[in-house]
């Protein structure tokens, strides 16, 4: 059984609009996973039900053994941290330092715990030096990072990023790039929501294609942007490397930079 399984999943909102259709996978502890797929394609609603936000309409989700329908999204949350596209949606405190702090005193840390996960947190976020500011007077960029840190610092066990690398320059990828190989030490389960395919190609193993409501394939990221049915099907671009070289006339199904520096390499 894995960490998190969809078995046949459905989900419409009250309105009757209907998000996901018959979605099954699983995704096993330690695993990082892209969703990818245009907007409208179920991606969002998919993870929201990872951690109880929402309840499929039917099917079944199983998150660490247990039927979301039969847990709150608060016990839920003790497994799954959600961290949203837009960090204002999630910042209520006046300095990082308290919205880092918040979680772990919510899932009752003592005082010691609570301390050594912000401090861990915010070191890897790269946010130490910004803990006493209000987190609205910080660039979008950073404050970001202060929604990641206060999801990191509750210590859970699976992670959901939805668009991390938006509004980020290289130095915020580079970081978030720091970020996945440290969970990946931890045995955390990371799933991304992206539209960033070079992050994709170059940090996820496992990559989950949408569309349509549906999940249309799983695979390596080599077998999914070769895949141009599924790239024309999903409105799905290939990472820049994969365009310029085939731009340059090389056939060879390139996806990383080096992959194309040995053409040029004497």
């Amino acid at each position: 059984m894995g960490m998190i399984e969809f078995k046949d999943v459905s989900f419409s909102y009250p309105n009757g609009f209907s998000a996901v259709e018959h979605v099954s996978f699983e995704i096993g502890q330690g695993e990082k996973i892209a969703i990818v797929g245009q907007n409208g394609a179920g991606k969002t609603t998919t993870v929201k039900m990872m951690n109880g936000l929402l309840k499929p309409t039917s099917g079944t989700v199983i998150v660490d053994d247990m039927d979301t329908k039969e847990y709150t999204t608060a016990q839920l949350s003790r497994v799954t941290g959600y961290v949203f596209q837009n960090p204002d949606e999630q910042i209520f405190h006046n300095t990082v330092r308290a919205e880092i702090e918040f979680g772990p005193g919510v899932l009752g840390f003592d005082e010691t715990k609570i301390k050594e996960k912000t401090e861990w947190a915010a070191d890897i976020c790269g946010l130490t030096e910004h803990m006493e500011e209000n987190p609205y007077n910080l660039p979008l960029s950073i404050r970001k990072f202060v929604t990641i840190a206060s999801v990191l610092a509750m210590d859970e066990k699976i992670l959901v990023l939805d668009e991390p690398t938006a509004g980020q320059d290289l130095h915020g990828i580079k970081c978030l790039e720091n970020i996945l190989s440290e969970l990946e030490k931890k045995g955390t389960t990371v799933i991304t929501i992206t539209h960033d395919m070079e992050f994709v190609v170059n940090n996820f193993p496992r990559v989950f294609v949408m569309a349509h409501k549906n999940l249309l394939k799983v695979g390596t990221a080599r077998e999914i942007f070769r895949d141009d049915a599924l790239l024309e099907e999903s409105m799905l671009k290939k990472p820049y490397v994969s365009s310029l070289a085939a731009g340059l006339g090389i056939e060879e199904d390139i996806l990383y930079q080096d992959e194309l520096a040995r053409y040029f390499v004497k």
